[in-house]
């Protein structure tokens, strides 16, 4: 009775569907969060009658054939990273990148994280930090005797201090830019590391082609869309069911032969 394991394989993957959804809902106030999506594929079929093989001396084939399939596997877990809604803050070191980019983060392990979560905050040496304390990179040191900091679309970092009629420029911020986003690592905190998969950063000044601009005082909202992720659950959640009733309806089937009497 292959029900029985096909219906399990489906079980399994609607399981995955909604641990994935639930991530999703999770984070629906996380700052640059990318909505997830998982993806399915078939497993092998075993060939009851091979399609093409001949029926008869007269050369005649079979043109369709018998294959029975043996359920659903995971094939992967895929980020989506559309634009999420730009909300203000009024906060001047919240930044977001409207367009394509991600803020580049030295982490203390030396490498380099990526993140699209603009949250930022100053140091007690003036440093661009992120929220757990990673310098924003390349280094911007504000002078800590500013009035006002000015960020550009082009990620220019001006600063005005007292006694100044013009703010003077104190750092320029830049973008990393990947062939394939979705391959980025994550590391959880909002960073993500380059791997084989995403390809090598490509750095540039926001605004220039390719790269998106900065835009100050405002911060980039999760992309989770509340309405989908609420029916996609419903959809999963009745699958699980179907997969379940399957298992059952094969058991019930198992009991009837084992009950045969002559």
């Amino acid at each position: 009775m292959r029900a029985l394991n096909t219906a399990a394989t489906g079980m399994l993957a609607q399981q995955l569907n909604v641990e994935v959804i639930s991530n999703n809902i999770a984070n629906m106030n996380t700052t640059g969060y990318k909505r997830q999506r998982a993806e399915f594929q078939d497993l092998l079929y075993q060939s009851v009658e091979r399609q093409g093989a001949s029926s008869s001396d007269a050369g005649t084939v079979v043109p369709t054939g018998v294959q029975v399939g043996l359920g659903v596997k995971a094939g992967s877990v895929y980020r989506v990273t559309e634009q999420g809604n730009l909300t203000q803050t009024g906060n001047p070191y919240d930044l977001a990148v409207a367009g394509e980019g991600y803020f580049t983060v030295q982490l203390p392990s030396g490498e380099n994280g990526y993140t699209r979560a603009g949250n930022f905050a100053i140091g007690p040496d003036g440093q661009l930090l992120t929220e757990d304390g990673y310098v924003v990179s390349p280094g911007i040191t504000v002078p800590l005797d500013a009035i006002d900091i000015t960020i550009s679309q082009q990620g220019q970092v001006q600063a005005l201090s007292p006694g100044q009629t013009a703010p003077q420029v104190v750092g320029q911020l830049e973008l990393a830019t990947f062939f394939n986003q979705a391959g980025l690592d994550p590391q959880g905190d909002n960073l993500f590391l380059e791997s084989a998969a995403s390809g090598p950063a490509n750095t540039g000044t926001p605004g220039s082609a390719g790269f998106g601009r900065i835009s100050q005082g405002f911060i980039e909202a999760s992309n989770v869309n509340a309405v989908q992720e609420i029916t996609a659950l419903i959809q999963a959640q009745r699958a699980y069911e179907m997969n379940s009733k399957v298992i059952t309806a094969a058991d019930e089937m198992l009991s009837t032969s084992a009950n045969l009497r002559r």
